[in-house]
């Protein structure tokens, strides 16, 4: 049976022993008695990776990014801790990444523990293949996302002096240089995701469609789930709103309402 590259990660990391699976921050971390050692991450903030992070010992991130920088990266915010990024889809040799996901494992487990563990016991079969299709990359290159991004091109781009751009890998859409609009994948939904304030988000939250976005939803932010149907009346509603928020006077001036 074909095996997919995030099939092979969580059976090698679930193989140590009291190893679990944790969500973190809407990618698969993989812990041991509460302390990680790897986590899957694909395109995170849109750096188009496949990648195993790990918690690698101290002075192995150094000699493996400067040996080999096709198959090692320092990744983001745990890379100063010493983590070391694994490129899962370059050609790297599986047995290599199972050697770095047990040395990771080792690093963290407690010594107990750690003696119970038995080489044969790891999960050391290889995913079948070492691509994914752009859309399992991004699912915003999929067949639902491209019809949510282009609802929303057309619902943003009929107001003045709006620009499309991306942060954190996600497309976003700007009235001058605020960010009004925005489309995001999370936790397998599509969603288009607007400014509508705090009193309004009660209101809104009653329609099973909306949903408080993670990061943004304190701030006012609302997130239309888009992954079955997008109401292209409802988005320019919305847009509209959002716009008002953040658009300069001379901007809204241009409106002609």
């Amino acid at each position: 049976m074909a095996r997919s590259i995030p099939d092979a990660i969580r059976g090698l990391c679930l193989s140590f022993p009291d190893a679990e699976q944790v969500l973190s921050h809407g990618k698969p971390g993989y812990a041991v008695r509460g302390k990680f050692f790897a986590y899957y991450t694909v395109n995170h903030h849109g750096d188009g990776r496949v990648a195993l992070l790990v918690n690698a010992p101290a002075g192995v991130q150094a000699a493996c990014v400067k040996a080999e920088p096709r198959h090692y990266f320092i990744p983001p915010y745990v890379g100063p801790r010493g983590w070391l990024g694994i490129n899962l889809d370059r050609g790297i040799a599986w047995r290599r990444v199972v050697a770095h996901a047990r040395d990771a494992w080792l690093k963290v487990a407690p010594a107990k523990l750690a003696a119970r563990l038995d080489a044969t016991d790891i999960d050391v079969k290889p995913p079948t293949s070492q691509k994914l299709k752009p859309a399992e990359i991004d699912p915003l290159q999929s067949a639902r996302g491209r019809r949510l991004l282009a609802a929303l091109r057309r619902a943003c781009g009929e107001l003045p002096d709006v620009t499309e751009d991306t942060q954190f890998g996600h497309p976003v859409w700007r009235a001058g240089k605020k960010i009004f609009a925005r489309a995001w994948h999370h936790d397998d939904r599509f969603t288009a995701v607007f400014w509508v304030g705090v009193p309004a988000q009660a209101l809104m939250l009653r329609d099973p469609r909306y949903l408080l976005p993670p990061y943004f939803g304190p701030s006012g932010w609302i997130a239309l789930d888009a992954s079955k149907r997008v109401n292209a009346t409802e988005l320019r509603a919305l847009a509209l709103e959002s716009y008002r928020h953040f658009a300069a006077k001379r901007m809204l001036a241009r409106l002609g309402e």
